[in-house]
């Protein structure tokens, strides 16, 4: 009797820990560029345009961000 309830409690075991590895890819942090400013061609700031361009003749600057809106380091120019 023992025996059975060691068992199940090390199967309990092996199974929770293997639907903890198989969610934890769910939760992957996903970085993407996001826009942060625009300028003309004369490298300056054009007036009611920010963060995003309207217009040909601009140029978009953005900057690698996480979820929680911050640049994790090394991804970045």
């Amino acid at each position: 009797m023992t025996t059975k309830r060691l068992g199940a409690g090390v199967a309990a075991v092996a199974a929770a820990f293997a639907l903890g590895l198989g969610s934890a890819g769910i939760a992957d942090a996903k970085i993407k560029p996001e826009p942060i400013s625009c300028t003309n061609p004369g490298g300056h700031l054009p007036g009611g345009q920010q963060p995003e361009c309207k217009g040909g003749a601009h140029t978009q600057e953005t900057e690698n961000q996480n979820p929680a809106g911050h640049a994790p380091p090394g991804h970045n120019k």
